[in-house]
């Protein structure tokens, strides 16, 4: 259930409100009035999945405003028990509202200190396993590597054409990659290159099930999002995808192995073309869109760019896995 919080001015345009909050069914509303003069509170209780509408007709009210605000809160329970929806309704309720999914991707996408030295230390910890053929510390890398939010970042601007968040999503990822490989280019230095360790072999190899788990992480986070459930999971498949070859190209290219640092590099550019689209392509069936009609134009348009561009670079990789064998296990010496 959600709760939705809207503070207003009382004037004509509270009746627009008062009769778009009737006709969206809601659980129960209440007006309350305020300490300020002429304001007031409505507080709507709404089943989960059903108040995108009802807050879309509202900001279409209310828009060219400035004395407004609507709040939106999950409610864990209720007294008495709400009767059970039918399946149809049941769907609708795993989806969170756009408002929510925005602040949830925005936070996660934000780069500051505290990013940059969670992608250090997860790089330390992934680089140092992957040269000791150390799977439990390379799964340790990933369970604590921040970058599913940068790729749900990019993924959620391009789908509703929202050019900041987009850029903000690709700048951190960016920052996020070029951190992660200067870090293990440093480890590099100091830290013999172990040949043997098939951890670190395994990321010269580039196949096709690689692309395959990376849209599933990809697909995956998004869903987890839109359903408003826990993304520790899908945030490990998606750190699976990119840190270790990142951690993977820059032990190659500190110790001179090129023709294997240029092997991760393509892995490393697939999985992320592959995260992005399949992050796309969930969000558009998942129907996140922006509120205007203009708006949902643009974002329609970026995202054929973004998941048009990410298809072919795919299939042309794709192509060269299978022409060049590039998922055959690497042989040294």
């Amino acid at each position: 259930m959600r709760r939705l919080d809207i503070h207003l001015a009382k004037d004509a345009a509270s009746d627009t409100v008062m009769r778009a909050i009737k006709a969206a069914d809601p659980i129960d509303y209440v007006v309350m009035e305020t300490e300020q003069k002429d304001r007031s509170l409505i507080s709507v209780f709404m089943r989960e999945g059903t108040g995108q509408m009802l807050m879309d007709n509202l900001q279409s009210a209310l828009e060219g405003r400035k004395d407004w605000r609507i709040t939106v809160l999950p409610i864990e329970a209720t007294a008495p028990k709400l009767d059970d929806v039918d399946s149809e309704k049941a769907a609708k309720s795993e989806r969170a509202t756009r408002e929510e999914l925005y602040s949830d991707v925005a936070s996660g996408a934000r780069l500051d200190r505290d990013f940059l030295i969670m992608v250090v230390l997860s790089t330390i910890v992934a680089t140092i396993g992957l040269n000791s053929d150390g799977i439990a510390a390379v799964i340790g890398a990933m369970v604590i590597a921040p970058l599913l939010g940068p790729i749900l970042g990019f993924s959620m601007g391009a789908a509703l054409g929202d050019f900041d968040l987009l850029k903000r999503g690709s700048v951190t990822l960016a920052v996020g990659i070029a951190t992660a490989l200067a870090t293990s280019l440093i480890i590099s230095f100091f830290l013999p290159l172990d040949l043997n360790s098939r951890e670190l072999m395994s990321r010269a190899e580039v196949r096709l099930d690689g692309l395959a788990l990376a849209m599933a992480a990809g697909g995956a986070a998004a869903l987890s999002l839109t359903r408003r459930q826990g993304a520790a999971l899908v945030g490990v498949m998606v750190a699976a995808a990119l840190l270790p070859p990142g951690a993977a190209l820059g032990l190659f290219a500190g110790s001179g192995e090129f023709s294997l640092a240029l092997r991760a590099a393509l892995l490393l550019a697939l999985n992320i073309a592959s995260l992005v689209l399949s992050a796309l392509i969930v969000f558009r069936l998942r129907k996140i869109r922006p509120r205007k009609w203009i708006e949902q134009k643009n974002a329609t348009r970026a995202v054929w760019l973004n998941a048009g561009l990410s298809a072919f670079f795919l299939v042309v990789a794709a192509i060269l896995i299978l022409v060049l064998d590039l998922g055959a296990k690497v042989q040294i010496g």
